[in-house]
């Protein structure tokens, strides 16, 4: 309990039997559920977590957004936070967030992983592609987002039926920011974060994930608009 709000972390998990234990070793002790989604993992991921007191729930279907909506279907807390089960994103700064959460009087917050200070955590290829797929998003929707790739993130469950959240694979993390941004009544906003080196394997394909990203961004926006466009067509021929 987090001044009166329960707590949920979600963690999205694929064979992160290294990381996840350092990251639930540093989970705040004021996080009321812990839960791992293991997406498949065929090394030791579920046995660690499920020693270090957090709730594993698998989900068969592999995809970054499957994992994230099988375990937004299972949280209970008040709020939810996000972070990767990798160990690049500090579970010890969650206590700042909350705190930043509450007195922007958000809905949506978003942890920035820019400025990046560890030079070893990301590549200039990786800081490149983040940054144009960013810059990109914000000229599609018109609100400056510095980070559209971001895993990690606080958001009230409130919100969640709110959200048309259709991507199952990595575009879900740039498509919440997205439903937020866009939802009239879901006050977003970022702050940064220290961003470190992951421990494990790397499954992100940098060329193959960031062109279908970049292609999702652009498809989003568009088909929306045309959705709109029909309805007032339909609405005048009332």
């Amino acid at each position: 309990m987090y001044r009166d709000q329960r707590i949920t972390v979600i963690i999205p998990c694929l064979n992160e039997e290294q990381g996840i234990e350092q990251v639930l070793r540093r989970m705040p002790g004021f996080v009321d559920e812990v839960i791992v989604v293991d997406n498949g993992s065929t090394d030791r991921t579920s046995e660690v977590a499920a020693r270090f007191g957090a709730k594993v729930i698998r989900e068969e279907v592999r995809g970054y957004g499957r994992a994230y909506k099988r375990g937004f279907a299972r949280a209970t807390g008040d709020i939810i936070v996000t972070l990767d089960g990798d160990h690049s994103y500090p579970p010890d700064a969650i206590s700042y967030l909350l705190e930043a959460f509450r007195h922007l009087e958000v809905d949506f917050l978003n942890a920035s992983r820019f400025p990046v200070r560890d030079p070893k955590a990301m590549s200039l290829k990786h800081k490149l592609g983040n940054l144009a797929l960013s810059l990109v998003m914000s000229l599609l929707y018109l609100t400056w987002v510095r980070d559209s790739q971001s895993g990690m993130w606080v958001l009230r469950r409130e919100i969640l039926p709110e959200l048309e959240l259709t991507s199952d694979g990595m575009a879900f993390s740039e498509e919440i920011k997205i439903e937020a941004i866009r939802h009239p009544k879901v006050r977003f906003t970022e702050i940064s974060i220290q961003y470190s080196s992951r421990l494990g394997e790397i499954k992100l394909n940098p060329w193959k994930d960031g062109f279908y990203n970049l292609w999702f961004l652009v498809r989003k926006r568009f088909r929306r608009r045309r959705r709109a466009a029909r309805a007032l067509a339909e609405a005048t021929k009332l």
